[in-house]
Parts: C-alpha cells; sequence; structure tokens
C-alpha cells in the first residue's frame, strides 16, 4: 500500500530525476541553439507529452479528468504558469549575465526555504528523523552548488556578481510558486491541473520569445533528440510533483527532494559528457543519498 509518506519520497525522486535530466539534455543544446530557443521548443514537446500523458488517462485507463468549472481557477492555471515561465526566464537571463558556479547555489536553496516556511508556517509535521532526513538532502544539495575553489579564494560574492538580481527574484519566486502549487493542487484532480498550467507556461515563454523577436529556428539537426528529452522529462516532473502536492501533507519532502535535481545532473555528465567531478559534488551526492535513505526507513 502507498503511504503518503511513500508517495511525497517517490514523487520527489521523480522530480529531481525530470529536472535534473532536463538540465543535462539542455547542455546539449543551448550552446548550439541559444537558451530561450531552447526553453521555448522543449516546453512544445513536453506540452505534447502531458497532453499525450492526459488521453491515454482518458481512453486507455478510462479515467475521467477533471478540469476547473469557474473563471477564477483557470486564472490561478493561467497565474501559474505564467510564474513559473517567469522563474525559468530570470534564471536563464541571470545564468547568461554571470558565472553559474556561483549563481546556482543561489537558486537551489528555493527547496530549503519552501521546506522551513511549510514547517514553520503552515503547520507541516514531520517526524524527527524526517527532518534530519531533509537537512542532510539539503546539505548535500548546497555542497554539490557551491563553488568552493571560489569560495577559498574569498572569490564567491553574490551582490556585485552580475545577474545576482535575475536569480535572487528567481528564487523567492519560485519558493512562492511551489508554496502556492502545493495548496492549489490539495485534493482535486491533480493531472487535469497540471496538464493545463504547462500549457499557461509554455504559451507565456512563446508570448516572450515573439515580442523578443527570439527566432525559434533550429538549424542543429541532432539538437531535436534533446529538445524531446527535455519536453518529457520536464513536464514528467511537473506531473509528479502535482501529485505529490495533491495527495499528500508532506510538503518539505517533495520540495527538498525534487529541489535535488543537481544530482542526476552531474551524474550525467560525469557518464556521458565525461565532465570531471570535484570532492565536493561527490560528498554532496553521498549527503543526498543517505538523506533520502533516511527518510525511506520510516
Amino acid at each position: 500500500m502507498q503511504t503518503p509518506l511513500l508517495i511525497a519520497v517517490l514523487t520527489g525522486l521523480g522530480g529531481m530525476i525530470g529536472w535534473g535530466f532536463a538540465d543535462l539534455f539542455a547542455k546539449k543544446t543551448i550552446d548550439e541553439i541559444g537558451d530561450i530557443t531552447t526553453l521555448v521548443v522543449a516546453h512544445f514537446f513536453g506540452t505534447a507529452f502531458v497532453i499525450l500523458v492526459a488521453l491515454y488517462e482518458v481512453f486507455g485507463k478510462h479515467h475521467s479528468l477533471v478540469f476547473p468549472t469557474g473563471a477564477w481557477s483557470w486564472l490561478g492555471l493561467a497565474f501559474f504558469g505564467a510564474l513559473q515561465g517567469v522563474v525559468y526566464l530570470l534564471v536563464y537571463i541571470g545564468f547568461g549575465k554571470g558565472q553559474v558556479t556561483v549563481l546556482n547555489p543561489i537558486f537551489s536553496s528555493f527547496s530549503g526555504f519552501v521546506a522551513l516556511i511549510s514547517i514553520l508556517f503552515l503547520g507541516e509535521q514531520v517526524r524527527g528523523i524526517v527532518a534530519i532526513g531533509l537537512l542532510v538532502i539539503f546539505g548535500g544539495i548546497m555542497l554539490m552548488n557551491v563553488d568552493w575553489g571560489a569560495l577559498r579564494e574569498r572569490k564567491m560574492r553574490f551582490l556585485g556578481v552580475p545577474g545576482f538580481p535575475e536569480v535572487a527574484v528567481a528564487t523567492v519566486l519560485a519558493a512562492i510558486w511551489t508554496l502556492g502549487w502545493n495548496s492549489f493542487v490539495g485534493g482535486i484532480d491533480w493531472l487535469a491541473y497540471a496538464v493545463a498550467m504547462y500549457v499557461f507556461m509554455t504559451v507565456a515563454l512563446l508570448l516572450y520569445a515573439l515580442v523578443r523577436g527570439v527566432s525559434l529556428r533550429v538549424p542543429v539537426r541532432g539538437a531535436w533528440k534533446y529538445l524531446v528529452l527535455i519536453g518529457i522529462f520536464e513536464s514528467a516532473a511537473y506531473i509528479l510533483i502535482s501529485w505529490g502536492y495533491s495527495v499528500t501533507t508532506f510538503t518539505s519532502v517533495v520540495a527538498v527532494l525534487s529541489g535535488a535535481f543537481s544530482l542526476p545532473t552531474i551524474i550525467g555528465a560525469r557518464v556521458w559528457l565525461k565532465e570531471h567531478t570535484v570532492p565536493a559534488q561527490l560528498w554532496g551526492s553521498l549527503l543526498i543519498v543517505l538523506g533520502v535513505i533516511l527518510i525511506a526507513l520510516i
């Protein structure tokens, strides 16, 4: 039987794997076709994937999807889709201006803020070992993302770094989105809502590209398979975390586990892209695994 905690762990891990591999495949396309083009075109494929999942649920499993009927609910879905699109754009813009190794730990901290707010102010109840596991995982996330070489040389300044304002705002908005989405999808048809939200996010990103005059042409033939994979993995992550937020009260577990998306990105980059792994990333990976084990023992 699937307990709420088990569902939270599985959906959080699903979000971590989905976003992690989406970031990994993005490494193969951004330098070739541009970040905004990658973002928008990949979302087309992600939208197609969530629609296929919805169609399979209706015609394959004969489960009806319950979409909202009220105007305020649809406005809410449009808001969350647009807000997440803004988060993506701010992160991409910030990373394009500054050093990713300096800015990434700032954005990675959003899951910790979500867990802290949920536990301290929103009444989420977590057992002692779960809280310890979450702290261990969050410590691993930060360990993996901080540029320790720059820190030792005292070169790691945040406030004066190009791209810091954009990434800082994206971090706050990501935390707001996560807490809001958790409340919005609670107890309703999470799949229908996830599909609608993702469609609105894609529309928002497309409108931004059109307004800015960004070309959506993909001149590199080999990039198409990566764009498809980015869309599939990313949309799967949204479907899974929406499930976790809807049917469990373990907001912090889903948020922190899915926020550890650097782990599959780094492992994949090590295996397939032959990128070098620094000791801090190895120790951070081990901490994340240890934290997952601690939570799974409950």
